[in-house]
């Protein structure tokens, strides 16, 4: 089944929700604010993903300007600074079974639906 990690105060992942009702697929939403994901699920989240771990980092928000720009960090400190502060996690993030993208442009979720 599709997941769609969403943020309902984002027009982008509520554009890419309503792209996924229309599709007609079956897709579970996944409120990541609330539902924060553990570090595991995060690491295989990225791993689908195929990037580093500071490429799903918000970096204009400012948690993570205030708190980490200038830090030389591990992609295990990245992963738990998701954790902590779930804002700064890219959204949205649409995967279907190995495969995932950030819906940014929305195209994206094509490929992979």
């Amino acid at each position: 089944m599709i997941q769609i990690y969403h943020n309902s105060r984002c027009t982008k992942s509520r554009e890419c929700l309503a792209f996924l009702e229309e599709s007609g697929q079956k897709y579970e939403v996944i409120k990541y604010l609330e539902k924060v994901p553990t570090f595991e699920e995060l690491k295989l989240i990225i791993q689908k993903l195929k990037l580093k771990p500071i490429e799903l980092v918000r970096k204009k928000e400012k948690i993570w300007i205030e708190n980490f720009k200038d830090k030389t960090i591990s992609d295990d400190e990245v992963i738990r600074a998701l954790i902590s502060n779930p804002i700064l996690i890219e959204r949205p993030i649409v995967i279907n079974g190995e495969k995932a993208v950030i819906a940014r442009p929305l195209e994206k979720v094509v490929t992979i639906i």
